[in-house]
């Protein structure tokens, strides 16, 4: 059974009413969706935090779920709303919108490898999308760590195919103007 067949199968149990599904759910996927929002820039605390929030979410709304739909793309979806909303709440509290990306206090379960983060190119290429506007940082994100299609991430963001395409090329663009000295 593939991976997403087994997505669908949690999924149909959990809307049958068994809570347990969930687990398997969240074995396959934490990790992931936890770096996926720490690619967005969120502290680790904070894509804990979320990640965990994110699958109260899939608990909580498991009947809305369209089987037709890869669960990968809702969950990713739901994470990017759960992120967005926390921007904006932060942007309205804080007199310094950098102030959330600065913590950086462990989480009590395993963090994707510190020792590739330690090299400069490495660093250089994290600032690099953490400076891209949050529109395109989003579709690079799901497209290049996250390997998505084009599909799948213009029903996460909510746009068009084309949509997608035109944004994932301004922000190479982007990027190959800020990382020039490393090309």
């Amino acid at each position: 059974m593939t991976e997403v067949e087994h997505d669908r199968a949690d999924m149909r149990r959990l809307q049958g009413g068994d809570a347990s599904a969930l687990d398997p759910l969240m074995e396959r996927w934490q990790l992931r969706l936890r770096t996926y929002l720490m690619r967005h820039g969120l502290s680790d605390v904070d894509a804990c935090d979320l990640a965990q929030e994110s699958f109260v979410r899939v608990f909580k709304h498991a009947s809305k779920f369209d089987p037709r739909r890869t669960f990968s793309t809702w969950m990713f979806q739901i994470a990017l709303n759960l992120m967005r909303d926390q921007r904006r709440r932060q942007v309205r509290q804080s007199p310094d919108p950098v102030e959330p990306f600065l913590a950086n206090e462990p989480c009590d379960s395993p963090a994707p490898s510190d020792e590739t983060e330690k090299t400069e190119i490495t660093l250089a290429v994290q600032a690099a999308v953490l400076d891209l506007p949050t529109n395109l940082r989003e579709v690079v994100v799901l497209a290049h760590y996250q390997h998505l299609s084009q599909q799948e991430i213009a029903t996460i963001v909510g746009t068009s195919i084309k949509g997608v395409e035109t944004r994932l090329y301004r922000a190479r663009q982007a990027l190959k103007k800020s990382l020039g000295r490393w090309l």
